[in-house]
């Protein structure tokens, strides 16, 4: 059984820390050290984390005003690892290690407030320009130090030894790990009772569900013998399967994921994909492997007996942007849109 090699994972450092800025853990072994690798391969057991949407719900029961425009405080409310936090006033002084959780707070309007982010946080422009904090998996200890942040920010990258190592530090790291879209909508809502922008969390999350609604309303007559089967491939020799948000982005869009029955990131097997047969090959478009210097889609389309796919015999391979598709924030509704384009042209406009 053929398995495409993990070292071409651990050349790219660049696109590998965006294309999992997720936004994603696995991506960060670019970074090239044993944390990272051990990240990669699933030696590193991930945290049990409680869904956004309990996050939200707590402070509710808590009494907090979830429609007021303006947060009462002091507020308090618990992160994906169980941690609660009290807040005393809007945190002025913010860093984010993580380019999902960047994206939020910028959409929300706090980039006069953030004084820090990851190596690849990079969307939008401004966020670039920021101080750098280290590496998603293993930030730097001594620039936190130094930035005397009143609160840190992070994503599904920082594993938990890693939280609570820096919590050891004095440091408050604050956790969010999305694994739907309604997670990703209620960690946007809950941001924007933490630092006093609900009316702005409120049209951010509007607009993500107009985006899922237009693509539902356009895939809801389909049958189950007209759904697409899709074959996800998110870094040379990586899908992903059942419990992350991409394969229900697949769902959503009315798509079949031919790995569901895998669970999270994984790698595939050639052979199985063959007999799968996928109708639609989804893959990151401005991705270059470092070791071959090829595209993703010369990857896929050079490799022995695929030719017989009907993906690649009709040509529907499909190119998303990296930074989107991985990243799980205020782009997420633009990736499902994406999604659902590549799947059903004719559908979806």
């Amino acid at each position: 059984m053929r398995r495409t090699s993990v070292s071409r994972l651990l050349g790219k450092k660049k696109w590998l820390g965006a294309l999992l800025g997720l936004a994603v853990a696995f991506g960060a072994a670019g970074c090239g050290n044993s944390a990272d690798k051990q990240m990669l391969q699933g030696e590193v057991e991930p945290p049990k984390a409680r869904s956004a949407t309990e996050q939200v719900g707590q402070a509710g029961a808590q009494g907090e005003l979830q429609t007021a425009k303006s947060t009462v405080y002091p507020l308090k409310i618990s992160d994906s690892t169980g941690k609660e936090f009290t807040f005393e006033k809007a945190p002025e002084r913010i860093v984010s290690v993580s380019p999902s959780e960047t994206e939020i707070l910028f959409a929300l309007g706090l980039g006069d407030r953030v004084i820090g982010v990851s190596d690849f946080c990079d969307y939008p422009a401004e966020a670039a320009a920021k101080p750098k904090m280290g590496s998603i998996v293993k930030p730097n200890e001594e620039a936190l130090l130094a930035a005397n942040a009143d609160v840190i920010l992070s994503g599904v990258s920082l594993n938990m030894p890693a939280v609570e190592h820096l919590r050891e530090l004095k440091l408050s790291v604050f956790k969010v790990e999305p694994k739907t879209m309604d997670d990703v909508m209620n960690n946007i809502l809950m941001f924007g009772q933490i630092f006093d922008k609900q009316e702005q969390a409120e049209n951010i999350v509007g607009s993500m569900k107009a985006d899922r609604q237009k693509v539902t309303d356009a895939v809801k007559q389909l049958t189950p013998e007209q759904r697409k089967r899709v074959f996800v491939e998110f870094a040379p020799g990586w899908t992903v399967g059942k419990g992350e948000y991409i394969d229900e982005l697949v769902t959503l869009a009315g798509g079949v994921n031919i790995a569901a029955d895998t669970e999270g990131y994984a790698q595939f097997n050639e052979e199985q994909v063959i007999a799968a047969n996928p109708q639609v090959i989804l893959y990151p478009h401005n991705l270059v492997d470092d070791s071959s210097k090829k595209t993703m889609d010369q990857i896929i389309r050079e490799r022995s007996g695929w030719a017989q796919i009907d993906a690649i015999k009709n040509n529907r391979l499909v190119g998303l942007d990296t930074n989107i598709i991985s990243r799980p924030g205020p782009r997420l509704g633009e990736a499902l849109v994406a999604v659902a384009k590549g799947l059903y042209p004719a559908l979806v406009k």
